[in-house]
């Protein structure tokens, strides 16, 4: 008797906060990619919601009655995002798992184009933004931002990804080993080494809602990079503070020299006592805060907290 061939399966990971305007339509959208364009595949679509405060769980409560291949994990309070979208794809079956936002700002089109190049033997496949519909200064300061941890860490670093792509069920698994409790998904899929493939695309506006980045979560994002990746900050530290006191020694005996030489004609003063001052105290807390985030950083992965704690899962 003849058996039929297991058809491989895509998972779907989305995480959500918030998102009540565009869960319906994504999900909407994404089946109608698969019957379009992803035809020869079975699916899972994972939502993790983050704790949402409007109707978003509501609706996904709906999809998961409306579809059994709809699973949704709701956390016990908002873990940040960051640690719930690892979390969400360390909890997907499939042969392979795509990561995507709820906001419409990674395209579903780019799902066929992602699956295509897995099958092509890439074990990871990420979008690349090249072009931006968001607000031209924050594309730039994320330009910049990319420009300096890419000449600063100790790892190559993926420029304009935000996470956006396709992993293979060996590379989550591996993910599933790392037992990392403050993941820098960025980072991690340059220093495992895995076969990649990038895919440039142009991120469209948001179509429903409002960002939910602002400044400390952004800041968050970037020094985790800086912390986990480089030493150069913590070493800049240490040089400068070699500089300084070398050069502080010289102007000292300079002074010195010109007040033994000319006692009565040359007065030094107290302003460049106080820009000295100033400039070492300054540079004393830039670099006593950047020491704190690296601190901050070794103290959260030694306390070794779980990613996140679920307060329901549904279809699992």
């Amino acid at each position: 008797m003849k058996t039929g061939l297991r058809l491989k399966t895509i998972s779907i990971m989305i995480p959500t906060y918030n998102e009540e305007g565009n869960v319906e339509l994504l999900y909407a959208a994404i089946i109608e990619e698969f019957k379009t364009n992803v035809k020869n595949y079975d699916y899972e679509i994972v939502f993790i919601d983050n704790c949402s405060k409007d109707k978003t769980r509501e609706k996904l409560v709906e999809l998961c009655k409306k579809d059994k291949k709809v699973k949704v994990i709701f956390n016990a309070k908002n873990f940040g995002q960051l640690k719930s979208p690892y979390y969400g794809l360390l909890q997907t079956t499939g042969d392979c798992s795509i990561m995507m936002v709820a906001d419409f700002q990674d395209p579903v089109e780019m799902i066929h184009k992602f699956i295509k190049e897995w099958e092509n033997g890439y074990k990871i496949v990420i979008g690349i933004k090249n072009k931006s519909k968001e607000n031209k200064i924050f594309y730039f300061l994320r330009t910049c931002y990319y420009k300096l941890i890419k000449k600063i860490a100790s790892t190559e670093q993926i420029e304009h990804f935000t996470g956006f792509g396709l992993y293979d069920k060996e590379f989550i698994n591996v993910l599933r080993d790392l037992n990392d409790s403050m993941p820098y998904l960025r980072g991690i899929i340059s220093e495992i080494g895995f076969d990649r493939k990038e895919i440039n695309y142009e991120q469209p506006r948001r179509l429903h809602g409002k960002s939910k980045n602002d400044f400390f979560s952004l800041y968050d994002i970037g020094m985790l990079g800086v912390t986990s990746y480089s030493k150069v900050a913590i070493r800049l530290a240490t040089l400068l503070g070699f500089t300084i006191a070398g050069t502080s020694f010289l102007i000292g005996l300079i002074y010195i020299v010109l007040k033994l030489l000319f006692w009565n004609v040359f007065i030094a003063g107290t302003i460049p006592i106080a820009i000295g001052v100033f400039f070492m105290g300054a540079v004393q807390l830039l670099f006593l805060g950047l020491m704190g985030e690296y601190v901050l950083n070794i103290n959260i992965r030694v306390m070794n907290r779980p990613l996140v704690v679920e307060e329901r899962r549904i279809n699992f």
